[in-house]
């Protein structure tokens, strides 16, 4: 919460709460409006009218996204981010006055404005992040950045909701937001171009093309932008299905889709703190299955929960819908499947963050808004098909709920990241407790070769969970063929080595892949040792390590495991992974990181010297 009170993201923080608090008010206000007047706008009814108007605030997201994203990397963030709050402040005159006189059309249209407003907005507020935090304070930005969000989105839902019939109200609060909103503004610190050469395409059709190429270059990326997309498609279909859940299938009133609203928008801010806790303020993916599981599980828990009681003309409130069972359980469910959102998202925020480059990043996040944009458009349709057919919001529900199932599961096999940083949080979490020293130590980016003892055959999953970007890892040919755990290895990208005397060509072809993952950038972690500890003892390091670093020169970064002998992984007491668990949960582990050697100094002497030394400070026990 430091960040609130620094120039680096306090004003960004507050300029994105009060964006996002207006263009809720504005849009709930004019929603509200329509639907509870009764309005026809440009010929269409007004329940037509109220399922458009999420399409006309989401189009401008799809058209100029791609130009927002050239403009955000050419010019300098803060001052794009400026102008977009002096476009607010005269769209919410213009929306104004449609509101004074009574003029529904004219406030659509400036709903179109505001949507052009928040799309060049948009590439600046996730852009400008990672140039003014730092890796280890980025999560954290990113979990408080969507957690006002969608508190201002509650904020500006309520508020319509009870000022709405009062158009003068509405116009007055939304110019006095837009103008606290560029006060705020006026306080964010410069953030120069990455990319001031970059020319700008305005046509919407070609840039659009090119964004979306640029993002599916990267894998990750591009998957970690699918998973984004789907969760505000899958939260847009719940803000749509609350008003007919609300009233026919569970025979309540206005307030209590008000009360489910306020759920769902307060447990996405409890997920996102909660998503920046787990991570240890760093970008932690294994948090991201659990939010994909748990969206999954509590959905489809409200596709059980189906019509729970029998009902008749007249809507219950809300304390008559808590007090019973079945409320309370629908409740629970809401809040859960919005935390797992949470879970979900501001991981994979801050991963299409830190890896693109940094002259792409701002496009990069453009692309995110244009695909959000497009599924989210396509599962409005969607959901007005299945529901035109007559599809229960229950069924919905369930819908919603194998979906996720499926995309996730795609996700998770396309890139194996994500499900290996799974296991290795579990490990790091649950299984055992990890303490990790010398983090200033850790690097964030290759190329780099970590040399470590070795305990047990999770060593490189302890390790794995320790490192920002997903290394390269050095482990035996025997042990990398094996049927179970052998998957994963490979899954991992491991490379498969063996001694000279017993597989020469083994050798040889993993001196060359690891010399080719060093050239690429990776950091490389080998054991050298060679085998696992039988004894609990360092063993000596061989000098393969020195034949690598005689190829390519790269720093060296001392790793010392402690904690794992005598786990069911290690060699303790016989083979490993034969004996009972003789170890509770949350046993303690620790990692050290040493400074990093220079590739002159790192013989396998002194490297070996430098780790037991390190090793020797936490003797092992079982």
């Amino acid at each position: 919460m430091y960040l609130l009170f620094t120039r680096r993201f306090g004003p960004m923080f507050w300029t994105q709460l009060l964006g996002a608090f207006n263009d809720n008010l504005f849009k709930q206000s004019l929603v509200y409006w329509i639907a509870f007047e009764h309005l026809d706008v440009f010929g269409f009814d007004h329940k037509t009218m109220v399922m458009l108007s999420a399409a006309i605030f989401i189009l401008p997201f799809f058209l100029f996204s791609a130009t927002s994203g050239q403009l955000a990397d050419k010019l300098d963030k803060a001052t794009v981010i400026r102008f977009t709050k002096n476009l607010e402040i005269v769209a919410m005159l213009a929306g104004s006055v449609g509101f004074w006189l009574g003029q529904p059309e004219v406030v659509t249209l400036v709903l179109f404005v505001m949507g052009i407003q928040s799309t060049i907005f948009g590439p600046c507020k996730y852009g400008i992040l990672p140039q003014h935090l730092p890796p280890e304070e980025l999560v954290t930005g990113n979990a408080l950045v969507e957690t006002a969000t969608n508190l201002a989105i509650l904020g500006g839902s309520i508020t319509a909701g009870l000022v709405f019939h009062q158009l003068g109200i509405v116009a007055g609060g939304v110019i006095t937001v837009a103008v606290l909103g560029r006060i705020a503004a006026q306080f964010i610190l410069p953030a120069p171009s990455s990319a001031p050469d970059l020319p700008v395409q305005w046509d919407p059709v070609r840039p659009t093309w090119d964004l979306i190429r640029l993002a599916r270059s990267n894998r990750p990326i591009w998957l970690s932008i699918l998973g984004i997309s789907w969760f505000w498609m899958f939260g847009a279909a719940f803000l749509g299905l609350f008003p007919d859940y609300t009233e026919n299938v569970l025979g309540a009133n206005e307030h209590v889709a008000t009360l489910f609203l306020a759920l769902f928008s307060i447990g996405i801010g409890v997920g996102s703190l909660f998503a920046g806790q787990l991570s240890h303020h760093r970008v932690e993916l294994g948090i991201v299955p659990i939010g994909s599981l748990g969206m999954t599980l509590f959905t489809a828990d409200l596709a059980l929960v189906g019509t729970p009681w029998a009902h008749g003309s007249e809507l219950i409130g809300v304390m008559e819908f808590l007090s019973r069972f079945q409320g309370i359980r629908i409740s629970f469910d809401l809040v859960m499947l919005a935390i797992s959102g949470g879970l979900l998202t501001v991981p994979l925020y801050a991963l299409v963050q830190q890896r693109a480059k940094e002259d792409e990043r701002a496009r990069i996040i453009a692309a995110n808004n244009v695909v959000n944009s497009f599924w989210t458009v396509v599962g409005a349709l969607v959901l007005a098909g299945v529901t035109a057919y007559g599809a229960s919001t229950p069924m919905v529900f369930a819908l919603l709920a194998v979906v996720t199932l499926a995309v996730s599961a795609y996700m998770y096999w396309v890139v194996r990241e994500f499900a290996l940083r799974f296991v290795t949080w579990i490990l790091s979490n649950l299984a055992y407790r990890v303490k990790v020293d010398g983090t200033e130590h850790i690097p964030s980016t290759g190329p780099a070769l970590i040399v470590a003892n070795h305990v047990s055959f999770i060593d490189w999953f302890v390790l794995l969970g320790a490192l920002a970007e997903p290394p390269r890892v050095v482990m035996d040919k025997d042990i990398h063929s094996w049927p179970v755990l052998g998957f994963l290895f490979r899954q991992a990208n491991t490379i498969p080595i063996a001694s000279a005397k017993k597989d020469p060509d083994a050798l040889e072809k993993a001196m060359d892949e690891i010399h080719q993952a060093l050239a690429e950038g990776w950091t490389v972690v080998i054991f050298p040792e060679g085998k696992l500890t039988g004894d609990g003892d360092m063993h000596d390091f061989r000098p393969g390590m020195e034949r690598i670093l005689a190829r390519d020169p790269v720093p060296v970064v001392p790793v010392a495991i402690n904690g794992l002998w005598g786990s069911f992984f290690s060699r303790k007491d016989g083979p490993a992974m034969t004996k009972p668990f003789t170890r509770g949960t949350f046993s303690p582990v620790r990692l050290t990181f040493g400074p990093h050697v220079p590739a002159e100094q790192a013989t396998a002497q002194h490297m070996e010297e430098v780790v037991r030394q390190m090793w020797s400070r936490h003797p092992e026990s079982p």
